[in-house]
């Protein structure tokens, strides 16, 4: 993927541009327990708080290619017979509808993240994007290919500043600090956008921390070699030059 493909998805992550009806996640604990399901419709629900949903999924396609953004490629027997590439594909087929393929994955990802002892929101959506096709004056045409995707992120809780909050079934004010969802750590886009169509043959993964590419989540996920972090590549250089 290159920076306009990128941008042209992060243009869609506004309530009345995406395609995104449901947020699906799960909320979980350091001892790597589920304390609670999200299944929520975006319809109904006020605009601030679906713009905030749509905003941290919108993080995962920030940051610099090969850097914060990095090229997950599946071999071709992986595309053709293999449990990480089947549960995706199937995911994006369903739109995430299914939930015995969300499960799965929120399973495989509880299983292989280490988030340094951190709660955490894990929260998954599909978009479907009718590509315009670019007609030579580069104004959008008619769509011509339909672009189902999903987007997964992976946001910390932290705990914010205490302040002095009314609890109705109380009926009394105490001063408490709430925990809040911090912008996303990691998270992937499957399957990449390139060429301005879908490339099942890879991912984007994205990671907040360039020279931290959370290599356990990357092979407990897609099973492939993990890259080299920003950090490993100039040490790697470094070392070559020596």
């Amino acid at each position: 993927m290159n920076q306009k493909e990128l941008g042209e998805l992060r243009r869609r992550f506004q309530p009345d541009r995406s395609a995104v009806s449901r947020i699906y996640g799960c909320y979980v604990n350091t001892q790597r327990e589920v304390i609670s399901y999200l299944d929520e419709s975006l319809g109904p629900m006020p605009q601030e708080e679906a713009e905030r949903y749509l905003g941290l999924l919108k993080k995962t396609l920030s940051g610099s290619l090969g850097k914060n953004l990095i090229d997950i490629v599946f071999s071709t027997q992986q595309v053709m017979d293999s449990e990480e590439h089947r549960l995706l594909t199937a995911l994006r087929d369903c739109r995430l509808k299914d939930r015995e393929p969300r499960q799965a994955l929120y399973q495989k990802i509880i299983d292989s993240l280490e988030l340094e002892g951190a709660n955490y929101l894990l929260l998954l959506a599909c978009d479907v994007y009718d590509v315009p096709r670019r007609g030579r004056d580069g104004q959008d045409q008619d769509s011509e290919e339909v672009f189902p995707y999903l987007l997964c992120c992976v946001c910390p809780l932290k705990m914010g500043k205490p302040e002095l909050n009314y609890f109705p079934g109380d009926n009394e004010f105490h001063y408490t600090a709430g925990q809040v969802v911090a912008p996303p750590e990691l998270g992937f886009l499957f399957p990449a956008f390139d060429g301005r169509t879908a490339n099942i043959y890879n991912a984007l993964f994205y990671s907040r921390k360039a020279d931290k590419l959370h290599q356990e989540f990357i092979d407990g996920v897609f099973h492939t070699e993990p890259p080299m972090s920003a950090a490993e590549q100039r040490e790697a250089f470094q070392s070559a030059l020596t």
